[in-house]
């Protein structure tokens, strides 16, 4: 059941949903995103997601934060029959009309996350987030619990994201080397204002007011383990998916693995981090009744 939030929530949403309708409406016309290739065929997904979520053909997959849809139509071209939530309605209407294009069934849902209603008919075998979906939720336990819901029992969760390390760097105009500024353990809201995109750094944005929240890889361990998740894995890797913070850079030559890297010298640290948790057969409260 949906509540009225508070007014700072109000504002929240209002404020990220207006730059996420603009985002949907920039990031298909951009090369980050390379519509053109994926309409030729080439997936959207990275190498770190299809290496460790291998997909059976018939699988019911629902993405969360799916944006205009390429990740969630490149699972169904591996197979899966994928339906993809977010709470733009210009998100929502772009990736209808991809899906049209390539010719793909798959079902995309306008909802608030914390709106998504949870029955037992829409569970699904995998639960998929990433890449930058997770700092704008402001309560990561409801997420999880969710989350959690929409996972049929045997099903997985599965996260690949940016590392909250990551997020607690520099990341202002004109920074080229990594320093700290921001909280890694959160808490309150961070107001940020800047130019363009991750997409396009030289975009002109309209709505580029955004808040957003870090949450600790110990929060978000403990809340999938608090909703009755069971984990399989958590990876960290030294390479992010984009030019944020600002001074990461492609390797140049051969050298480029289509990863963005830490600048030459600078010891590795996590910018990446991957999650596999499933649902038991049985749940505590299932079991609990069965005695």
């Amino acid at each position: 059941m949906s509540t009225s939030p508070p007014d700072d929530a109000d504002l929240w949403y209002r404020t990220n949903r207006a730059h996420w309708d603009e985002m949907a409406r920039l990031h298909p016309t951009t090369r980050f995103y390379d519509v053109p290739g994926f309409l030729a065929g080439h997936s959207s997904l990275k190498s770190i997601e299809r290496e460790e979520l291998p997909i059976t053909p018939g699988q019911t997959l629902l993405h969360l934060q799916c944006h205009f849809g390429m990740d969630t139509l490149s699972w169904a071209r591996l197979g899966a029959r994928v339906t993809g939530v977010d709470f733009s309605p210009e998100a929502v209407r772009a990736a209808r009309e991809l899906a049209e294009k390539v010719g793909i069934e798959a079902e995309f849902i306008c909802s608030n996350i914390y709106d998504l209603p949870t029955r037992p008919e829409r569970q699904y075998d995998i639960v998929f987030t990433s890449y930058g979906a997770l700092c704008w939720l402001p309560d990561l336990q409801r997420w999880a619990e969710i989350a959690a819901a929409h996972v049929r029992p045997g099903g997985t969760l599965y996260i690949v994201e940016v590392h909250p390390l990551a997020m607690t760097f520099d990341d202002g105009p004109g920074v080229t080397t990594p320093r700290f500024h921001y909280d890694y353990f959160g808490g309150e809201p961070i107001l940020w204002q800047g130019e363009g995109s991750y997409a396009d750094k030289d975009a002109r944005v309209e709505n580029s007011a955004t808040y957003t929240w870090n949450h600790s890889l110990g929060e978000i361990v403990s809340a999938l383990c608090a909703v009755g998740l069971h984990i399989e894995h958590l990876h960290e890797f030294p390479m992010s998916v984009c030019a944020s913070p600002p001074f990461l850079a492609r390797r140049e030559g051969e050298r480029d693995d289509g990863w963005w890297h830490l600048p030459d010298g600078v010891s590795p640290i996590p910018l990446l981090f991957s999650l596999r948790a499933h649902k038991p057969l049985t749940s505590p409260a299932e079991a609990h009744g069965r005695e």
